[in-house]
């Protein structure tokens, strides 16, 4: 009877020890999956009705993960797509209204009529800039050439994109100010990182109430950073949401920029955030270091 016993618990202990060893064997073929993003699907080598079903379960899951992720990534694609798309068809129209808006400029006298016009010819130019970025924002998230990264000295290179938006910067009374103890140098694709400049500095153009602080940093990442008095708090969590707008008051519609500058940031192995300090709104963009 005592060796039956003994039998008996030895089988038991054997069977719970290929137990454990099967549920290991899934859980490192789940990080297997995820580390390496395959669609291999789990496996088991002991033949127990209630791992098979576990199995079969998990098995089930993935696949229908891996459905919902391809309609969804099919469904970004179709509407990057219909942006193009859009924004192109919008600038035909849009072009002839502006010429019309010159040729009645030129026609009329009544003092009223034409300053009513050039506000007309104000909101149609913002409508351009804004398809503008809706067509830049298109063809960054729809290019399918991987960004050609090179060395890039960042203090060098930010300094070159304020100096050609110097008229601008002047024009608007703002200073930027330029603050970096020793050379930076990044990894990163020269027109990707002029479109990021320029945008950051075209949103302290429209919103900064202060001059401009940009500070240029390199320990893990090569980082910089436009920073800029603002009238009041802002959602920094939100800022960098297509279309996204602080105060919904302001006649000014929310832009792209940000976000293109955060795309941008994101296809070079970067990243872009914001952060909120005593009054001052700072654009954080880091990227690989050289």
């Amino acid at each position: 009877m005592i060796i039956i016993l003994a039998a008996g618990v030895v089988i038991l202990a054997v069977y719970v020890v290929l137990q454990r060893q099967q549920i290991h064997k899934i859980n490192r073929q789940l990080e297997k999956r995820r580390e390496e993003n395959t669609r291999q699907p789990i496996s088991l080598e002991l033949m127990d009705s209630g791992l098979i079903r576990l199995a079969g379960n998990i098995n089930q899951c993935l696949k229908n993960e891996e459905k919902l992720k391809e309609q969804s990534l099919k469904k970004e694609k179709e509407q990057k797509e219909m942006i193009a798309n859009l924004s192109h068809d919008l600038r035909t129209p849009l072009t002839a209204i502006k010429g019309y808006q010159q040729l009645l400029l030129k026609s009329l006298t009544d003092e009223g009529q034409k300053e009513r016009l050039l506000i007309a010819q104000k909101h149609a130019d913002e409508l351009g800039k804004l398809i503008e970025q809706f067509f830049e924002y298109s063809l960054w998230a729809n290019k399918e050439t991987e960004p050609y990264l090179e060395k890039i000295n960042l203090g060098a290179f930010i300094t070159e994109c304020v100096a050609e938006m110097i008229p601008v910067l002047e024009e608007k009374n703002i200073r930027i100010q330029i603050e970096q103890t020793n050379p930076v140098y990044a990894l990163a694709d020269q027109e990707m990182l002029i479109r990021i400049i320029q945008n950051l500095i075209r949103n302290c153009i429209f919103y900064a109430e202060s001059d401009v602080t940009v500070t240029v940093e390199g320990e893990e990442k090569a980082g910089f950073s436009f920073g800029n008095r603002v009238a009041k708090k802002v959602d920094t969590e939100r800022m960098f949401e297509r279309f996204y707008r602080e105060d919904r008051a302001r006649s000014r519609a929310g832009g792209l920029g940000l976000s293109i500058a955060k795309l941008l940031s994101e296809q070079m192995g970067g990243t872009a955030g914001a952060r909120w300090s005593n009054g001052w709104l700072w654009i954080d963009i880091e990227l690989p270091l050289y």
